[in-house]
């Protein structure tokens, strides 16, 4: 039986010091309607897959929550069958921790979030505003307006004249990207976190040059009447800069001036021996370089986090409240600005590795998969057999690339609610499971086969092998809708009505969190 704890007990536990991770079971919308703040979501769909990542120690202290509707329950028995004992679940969930008088938390990557409007009013990080920058742009001043998101986001749609650096990019790649010291720097997202944490990057390793933060990014943009460009790929020089060690140099200062460490393969070794025995700390190994640098040869064990994403989405790896956090890249720029803010905003031990990638390495992306004793043996059917249309397909990836693009006639659902399917299914018609992995697919269709689905089997290779044969997808924006879409937090710009009011009520909700922190008070930012 799992222990039931009350949100007084949590309350304490989150400042006693000890090791602690609060996990949500529910999907990521639900989970962004209303949650803890320290909670990391962790969806009953995923849980499986997910959660080895976000506790890299088993015997860690977890705490299982929900909305009250009993999802922690199951997460806590999924938890123990990964062997990890120490599992309560939080009474009541979240409508017991209001009741105790404690605060909640709307939207995701809310610890980020806040610790970004920290950080602006902090170090008092100048900005400009979309107004401000189109007349600086009219008056050719001159200026490199660098945008500080994945390329995906930079390629959907950016501001006009951007250039895509990536945040941990920005202290390495910006200062060889300018020839003048009187060029002016601006730093831009979609809204507000990391065009501050981008350009305070610049700012806090020394940068001469003037550097603003384009205040509410491509939403306040929009919201301003002008045009972002689609489709566009401008990206910085890729190798080694030419001032690699001066970016160190700098990168250090700062990373030290926040308290973090530096170690080496064989202090890594230790931290990983240790955390085995007990009483042992939880230790992440995190790779912040570009993904297709981390592809090309990374350190076994180590996770791509790419250094931005990470420190504006910290609860997307870390879910462990006062573990270590060891970062690598290969010059020690990225990892070193990325450690000096996680420190800041989450109080964690945070080492940067000096010899991270030397000797043998791995390529290739990192996939989670099943320990084999939970893997159900589910047969497998290739994109040729389904194409003829005697079988039926149900997608379980995630809604919006759903949206984007999946195998024609497909239906969608979320692995743990496939309940919700069985209508839809033709009578008597087998099924094929489509899913982002093998082992994902394979959980669904067991999902099914308890359901009653006799004739079920997993599409090998899912939409992408499907795509690959040369077979056609459609799209569509509205399958599934607005209101469906329970496993994604849905952006703005992923809303297909009132997209200019949920823009607006998303930057006045990032402006507020600062006052929702400080009702909370437990968010140790700038602590070290």
């Amino acid at each position: 039986m799992t222990a039931r704890i009350a949100p007084a007990t949590l309350k304490s536990w989150l400042r006693d010091g000890r090791e602690l991770a609060i996990l949500d079971a529910r999907e990521e919308g639900e989970f962004g309607a209303s949650h803890l703040f320290w909670a990391v979501p962790c969806p009953l769909s995923q849980a499986e897959l997910r959660a080895p990542g976000l506790l890299p120690r088993r015997d860690v202290r977890v705490v299982c929550t929900d909305g009250g509707e009993g999802h922690a329950d199951r997460l806590a028995t999924v938890l123990h069958s990964l062997g990890v004992p120490d599992v309560a679940v939080l009474e009541g969930g979240t409508p017991a921790w209001q009741a105790a008088g404690f605060e909640l938390f709307s939207g995701v990557n809310v610890p980020s979030k806040a610790f970004g409007e920290w950080v602006e009013h902090h170090y008092e990080t100048p900005s400009v505003d979309a107004a401000e920058l189109a007349a600086m742009q009219a008056a050719g001043e001159d200026l490199l307006v660098v945008d500080s998101r994945p390329m995906a986001e930079f390629h959907a749609m950016s501001i006009p004249g951007a250039t895509n650096v990536p945040g941990a990019e920005l202290a390495y790649r910006v200062p060889g990207m300018l020839a003048r010291p009187s060029t002016t720097v601006v730093v831009n997202c979609a809204g507000r976190t990391r065009s501050i944490l981008g350009a305070e990057s610049l700012r806090r390793a020394g940068l001469p040059n003037r550097v603003v933060a384009l205040r509410n990014g491509t939403m306040g943009w929009e919201l301003a009447g002008f045009a972002c460009n689609r489709g566009r790929a401008e990206r910085y020089a890729e190798g080694t800069p030419a001032d690699a060690a001066e970016t160190l140099a700098r990168a250090r200062r700062f990373a030290e001036g926040a308290g973090v460490r530096w170690t080496d393969r064989a202090g890594l070794a230790a931290m990983q021996a240790e955390a085995q025995g007990p009483g042992g700390r939880s230790t992440y190994l995190l790779d912040v370089r570009d993904p297709a640098e981390f592809a090309a040869g990374h350190l076994p064990g180590s996770l791509s986090a790419p250094g931005g994403q990470l420190v504006q989405a910290t609860d997307g790896w870390v879910a462990v409240r006062g573990a270590r956090i060891v970062l690598v890249d290969d010059t020690g720029t990225r990892a070193a600005m990325t450690a000096g803010w996680l420190r800041q905003l989450g109080g964690w031990e945070v080492f940067v590795l000096t010899d991270g990638l030397q000797g043998a390495l791995e390529t290739g992306a990192v996939i989670p998969r099943l320990p084999e004793a939970l893997r159900p043996d589910i047969p497998r059917v290739a994109p040729d057999a389904v194409r003829a249309g005697a079988v039926a397909v149900v997608d379980l990836a995630r809604s919006l690339a759903f949206r984007a693009g999946h195998i024609p006639g497909a239906i969608w659902g979320v692995r743990t609610r496939l309940d919700a399917v069985l209508p839809r299914l033709p009578a008597g018609r087998p099924v094929a499971v489509a899913a982002p992995s093998a082992d994902l697919a394979a959980l669904g269709a067991a999902e099914l086969r308890g359901l009653g689905v006799a004739e079920v089997a997993v599409l090998d290779g899912g939409t992408a092998a499907w795509q690959a044969a040369g077979f056609p997808l459609e799209a569509g924006r509205t399958d599934p809708p607005d209101d469906a879409c329970v496993d994604a937090y849905l952006r703005p710009y992923d809303r297909n009505s009132g997209v200019e009011d949920a823009m607006r009520a998303y930057l006045a909700w990032e402006i507020d969190l600062v006052h929702a922190v400080e009702r909370d008070g437990d968010a140790p930012f700038g602590a070290w």
